[in-house]
């Protein structure tokens, strides 16, 4: 039976960008000291929700999954998410469960390079079927003054890693590839 681990809750200010190449992100990463975390290969499933966003995310290698709520808007740029996690032991009955209960939306296969940068996490994603992307996380208090804040250091990163305003996106991976699936 699947056990929990814990749950957390909190604010992010996020922004999202296509990368055509991700070696020079990585460069640009170095360059500022920023601390590599790791590489992982995510599998995330996402589920039909009358709100917000649902996902399973399973880490190749690990023994737990962790299930993923946010409500973010879409919009370009910088933005703000609310995201509730709850950690899970031994998730392949849960993952059989919630099959069972909602509509499977769309699997999102990605690899995932973490940095972290004075208080900003850093992906550099390798999406199949989609491409390559940066991705900026940042905890925020939620204050208006504070996400404000916290807007300006991630469009400052921006600058600094060279992210194009033009190619920043403001869907989730799980928005553009069932929009791409329409296109076919």
């Amino acid at each position: 039976m699947a056990e929990t681990l814990d749950t957390s809750e909190y604010k992010l200010v996020e922004l999202k960008a296509m990368v055509e190449n991700v070696d020079s992100a990585r460069k640009q990463l170095d360059h500022l000291k920023a601390c590599h975390i790791g590489t992982f290969r995510q599998i995330d499933t996402y589920f039909d929700v009358p709100k917000g966003r649902l996902k399973l995310r399973e880490i190749e290698g690990s023994k737990e999954a962790e299930l993923i709520y946010y409500e973010r808007e879409d919009v370009t740029g910088p933005k703000g998410s609310d995201v509730f996690i709850l950690r899970i032991r031994k998730p392949e009955t849960f993952k059989v469960l919630l099959e069972k209960v909602l509509k499977k939306k769309v699997i999102v296969d990605k690899k995932r390079e973490i940095y972290r940068y004075r208080g900003t996490q850093i992906h550099l994603d390798t999406v199949k079927d989609l491409g390559k992307f940066i991705e900026f996380e940042r905890k925020t208090q939620g204050s208006v003054k504070d996400f404000h804040k916290d807007e300006q250091i991630l469009e400052d990163l921006m600058k600094k890693l060279g992210v194009k305003e033009e190619n920043l996106v403001k869907e989730s991976y799980s928005d553009l590839l069932l929009r791409k699936k329409e296109c076919i």
